[in-house]
């Protein structure tokens, strides 16, 4: 059985590495997938059987531990139960569907390979997360689901909407990562050796003995359920996903219709014991859950594309199953969850044809066309046909245009805020920055000699400080993709000295981060100074400059960089950010937040540098530095 499970997860990325490697012709990465999907299916249906041979008793297995030192530990470690049963089985039955599809939708496109690859990619991330036994493998798998849901949305790369778009969800992934990240380090502080997924049920099993404090696990379960409206478009999140449609339908019937907006509703059922303990969170699930159907069925109404209709709705069905988790209707949410899936899956799947099939009906008729007849509302009364007063009408159109006003409000709440703060770093003098650097270099200097025993841990709070500011100055930063690129690298390692500061025990664990980050940081630089060689920017903004066609070697190492330098699960920086929280929270628990918040910060400026240089049209490219020329 344990085969089966590795088998079923690791599949995917077999396939993405085969066509990685294969010559890009189109035949053969058509059979890649196809066998890959058919391995994939044997494999989910006899680890299915081999689950109901058992009983339907819930199966967890250690592949191996990653990383062992002390007190901590990072297994790889799954577990199998009705919950990833249900979903992946959803999994594998949409995702061969997609992939058939796509096989024949995307022939003759120029992105042929990357489509299936980004979608490969996606799998294993889904695989991984359906199948996670704790938090932190969780947390893997999500950031393999974000940066494919970033590609896909930008897979038409030539125009600049849907690359903005894709900036835009992926800058929501990272803000609700704050959730994931310090929902984490929580779970090591609250639960110990206790915080896998099998064994967190059994915390909550005595009332009587209260596995943590009431104030902690509020927190924990307000952390959780951040990251789940974020994955999941719920309020006051729901302003994105309409706006994700931009890839190729079939990416948007996998992703925001079928699968990955039901990622959130994951995240609570693996987590139910945590934030069902208290009324109090229960409530905040369901008033979150309301407040999406209301919005998103307003906003539905208003939609002008099928594609927007249909994400709308499958919003509005994600805030029912919020309603129905806080009820604590498990079975049900499963069963909504499934039905769903494979409608909007269905939904999105044949909304071209539907487009096309009215278009020609509309070309036939010799009159106006409506696609909903008016003149049915004509037999009922007219208390029934005119409900509202029509300035109550029009102010609700309105609204309903707007979607509620939430991307203005998280702007202002959230961006603004710190693009601010950012702007008045960038403005300071050289002389201020390097009176700061100095000060900064003399109390290094006092810990370091132990001239004073409190000088590590008083340094600590504002080389906090710094380190958040110096993100925050990436963050605004938007004509210069070297100071983005330093800035970032600066801020991870005041992370790492700060944690030095207070922890000095830690210097193996600060090394293993560090091993991530100046690699990666130092690869970007090369990469950015060979592609933008003789580029002036004093005269131009820092603009879509097209190198992923006009330099493609060149941006696969820039991306590869970027996901090295944000601590994506391909480098040991992974792995050392959740150590530096570790260590740093066990002496100081107000450490976390500064330190996830320059993480997640950080993660949306490089990947910004990443857009810019290597997304745009190389045609566009060619004609301004012609027009500079001239």
């Amino acid at each position: 059985m344990s085969g089966l499970l590795l088998s079923s997860i690791l599949l995917p990325l077999l396939g993405l590495i085969a066509m990685f490697f294969s010559d890009g012709r189109e035949h053969k990465i058509a059979r890649i997938t196809v066998w890959i999907t058919r391995l994939k299916g044997v494999s989910v249906l006899a680890l299915m059987a081999c689950w109901a041979a058992s009983g339907f008793t819930s199966f967890e297995y250690q592949w191996f531990v990653l990383y062992r030192q002390d007190n901590y530990q990072f297994p790889i470690l799954f577990y199998l139960d009705k919950v990833s049963a249900a979903y992946l089985f959803c999994v594998w039955a949409i995702f061969s569907i997609i992939v058939k599809y796509c096989r024949v939708y995307m022939h003759r496109d120029t992105g042929y390979r990357r489509f299936f690859q980004t979608i490969f990619g996606f799998a294993f991330g889904l695989n991984v997360i359906v199948l996670s036994g704790s938090i932190d493998m969780l947390f893997a798998g999500w950031e393999v689901v974000g940066i494919s849901s970033f590609l896909l949305i930008a897979f038409y790369r030539h125009r600049w909407q849907p690359v903005r778009n894709a900036l835009r969800a992926y800058t929501i992934y990272r803000f609700c990562d704050v959730g994931l990240l310090m929902g984490a380090w929580m779970s090591h502080l609250l639960f110990h050796e206790s915080q896998h997924f099998s064994q967190i049920a059994g915390l909550f099993n005595h009332p009587v003995a209260d596995p943590a404090g009431y104030a902690a696990l509020s927190l924990l379960s307000c952390l959780i359920i951040l990251a789940a409206s974020g994955k999941s478009a719920q309020f006051p999140f729901c302003f994105w996903l309409p706006r994700a449609m931009e890839g190729p339908t079939p990416s948007s019937a996998i992703f925001y219709g079928a699968l990955s907006i039901h990622l959130g509703v994951f995240l609570l059922l693996r987590t139910m014991p945590i934030w069902s303990y208290h009324y109090l969170t229960r409530l905040m699930v369901f008033a979150i859950g309301m407040l999406t159907v209301l919005i998103a069925g307003v906003s539905e109404r208003a939609q002008s594309n099928i594609k927007g209709q249909v994400a709308y709705a499958s919003i509005a069905q994600v805030g029912l199953m919020f309603v129905e988790l806080s009820f604590g209707l498990e079975n049900l949410v499963l069963l909504h969850f499934m039905s769903n899936a494979f409608l909007r899956c269905y939904q999105l799947l044949v909304s071209p044809s539907i487009v096309a099939h009215l278009l020609r009906v509309e070309g036939a008729v010799n009159g106006d066309f409506y696609i909903k007849d008016p003149q049915r509302l004509e037999y009922l009364p007219s208390s029934l046909r005119q409900v509202l007063p029509e300035v109550l009408q029009n102010s609700l159109y309105v609204f309903a245009l707007q979607e509620g006003l939430l991307e203005h409000l998280i702007r202002k709440i959230c961006w603004e805020p710190l693009k601010n703060l950012g702007s008045a770093m960038n403005r300071l003098s050289i002389r201020v920055k390097c009176l700061i650097g100095a000060a900064l270099l003399v109390w290094l200097m006092i810990a370091v000699f132990e001239t004073s025993p409190v000088a590590g841990t008083y340094l600590s709070m504002p080389v906090s400080l710094l380190m958040v500011l110096v993100s925050t100055s990436a963050f605004s930063q938007k004509h210069h993709p070297f100071k983005v690129w330093n800035n970032v690298a600066i801020s991870s390692m005041l992370a790492a000295l700060a944690v030095w500061l207070m922890v000095p025990s830690a210097l193996g664990d600060i090394a293993l981060f560090l091993s991530g980050i100046v690699p990666s940081w130092l690869l970007g630089l090369i990469v950015m100074e060979r592609m933008l060689r003789g580029d002036d920017f004093s005269h131009s903004s820092f603009r879509f400059r097209a190198f992923a066609e006009i330099k493609p070697g060149l941006s696969l190492l820039l991306f590869l960089s970027f996901l090295g330098l944000v601590g994506f699960p391909i480098t040991p920086a992974f792995l050392g950010e959740d150590l530096l929280l570790s260590h740093a929270s066990g002496q100081h628990p107000w450490f976390a937040l500064p330190i996830t918040i320059a993480f997640v910060v950080n993660g949306i400026a490089a990947a910004r540098v990443y857009m810019r240089l290597c997304m745009g049209r190389p045609v566009e490219v060619t004609e301004f530095k012609v027009a500079e020329k001239n």
